[in-house]
């Protein structure tokens, strides 16, 4: 219903995880994600790609994995046209460009452009 699902929403600004993995004890915001979680602990990986039958864990992984049979390069840099089969890829691809060196060594304090 509606409201469940602002009830749902909610949870992303109040940080409230009322679904815990009772094997890492990490939370969700809703039974869905946490489902989803258990696939780790399991190793249930219900999708299969119909060319080299590699499995994944969620259905969008394998939306990604796809697109290295197709050649398909959705998300395409601004700045310099290359293009990257997932937004991430391109995320950390347009700080090449931006200098942005978001994470840091706790150590000596380097930075760098991805994780």
């Amino acid at each position: 219903s509606v409201k469940e699902n602002l009830s749902v929403h909610r949870r992303i600004h109040t940080k409230e995880r009322p679904y815990k993995c009772e094997v890492c004890e990490r939370a969700f915001e809703h039974s869905g994600k946490l489902h989803r979680h258990m696939r780790i602990h399991t190793g249930e990986r219900p999708h299969r790609c119909d060319v080299c039958s590699k499995t994944f864990i969620q259905s969008g992984q394998l939306v990604i994995h796809r697109r290295t049979h197709t050649g398909e390069k959705p998300y395409v840099c601004k700045t310099c046209s290359k293009g990257f089969t997932c937004s991430k890829q391109l995320k950390v691809h347009t700080r090449t460009h931006t200098g942005e060196k978001p994470y840091s060594c706790d150590i000596c304090g380097k930075s760098f452009g991805y994780n």
